[in-house]
């Protein structure tokens, strides 16, 4: 999810409105003097002529049409809902390779397109809450985890047990993936009022590690635990980084070889 479309998206809303602006400044005069002076010179013109007199140049009339397109587009995009596709399975079982979510951008407050200036501030996350976020490593990089810890917190991640202010939070074990031979644990998990599943591998569990959250920045954590390059690695997220919150799967198209399918419309808990 490295592809800056928001950028592209306002450069080409702006050039669409500055085609548009300019004709009206500087080539609408001059056709309806040609149409005058046409008149003027033969009477009444048929309308076929007048149309020919007044057609606009290819460039301003393509203009003109995609730019109530591409500004409705920005400004949904940009305020309301962006869609997004899972590139890999950091969130498994909760999001699966190739599918394709909704993101709540006015979820955590209005911000400007491509600066991501926080104009209006909303809500703040919670913990459980989804989240797409720019990497911190890499702002271009847009990556999705899960809230685990909010500011002030003290997160420690001890025996593939994840602790909240020196308290576990509840897992259960649904099934053992395969049954007879078993690899992976899929298991419950209860992060505030938030109940979800997660992946646990049943290698031996990595070093313990603690972490208190700064003010103004949230612990993240992916569903896959040991599959999951997050906030164990590479630290915590800042909110000016956050770009909203994913609500619902509405499509699962894991390559461009296979046909989408809609079976799995669902909401993101």
């Amino acid at each position: 999810m490295d592809f800056d479309f928001a950028l592209i998206l306002v450069v080409l809303t702006f050039l669409a409105a500055l085609g548009w602006v300019y004709d009206r400044i500087a080539f609408a005069s001059a056709r309806k003097a040609r149409i005058a002076a046409a008149q003027k010179a033969s009477g009444d013109l048929p309308e076929a002529t007048l149309e020919q007199l007044n057609k606009e140049n290819a460039i301003v009339d393509l203009c003109r049409s995609l730019f109530p397109v591409l500004f409705v587009v920005l400004i949904l995009r940009s305020f309301v809902v962006e869609p997004f596709q899972i590139p890999s399975g950091s969130m498994k079982p909760t999001l699966k390779i190739g599918d394709f979510i909704l993101v709540n951008k006015w979820h955590y407050g209005f911000r400007l397109p491509v600066i991501g200036t926080k104009v209006m501030p909303l809500n703040t996350p919670l913990r459980g809450d989804v989240v797409v976020f720019k990497y911190p490593q890499n702002p271009s990089i847009n990556y999705i985890k899960r809230v685990v810890g909010l500011p002030g917190d003290r997160v420690r991640y001890q025996n593939k047990t994840l602790y909240i202010n020196g308290q576990p939070q509840a897992q259960t074990l649904l099934e053992q993936l395969p049954p007879q031979n078993p690899r992976l644990l899929l298991m419950d998990e209860t992060l505030g009022d938030v109940s979800h599943q997660l992946y646990r591998d049943v290698s031996p569990p990595r070093r313990p590690g603690e972490w208190v959250v700064p003010e103004g920045q949230y612990f993240v954590m992916g569903d896959n635990r040991d599959n999951s390059n997050d906030s164990r690695f590479w630290g915590f997220v800042p909110d000016e980084l956050l770009v909203g919150k994913a609500f619902a799967v509405w499509m699962h198209w894991p390559d461009f070889f296979t046909l989408p399918s809609f079976s799995d419309v669902r909401t993101i808990h």
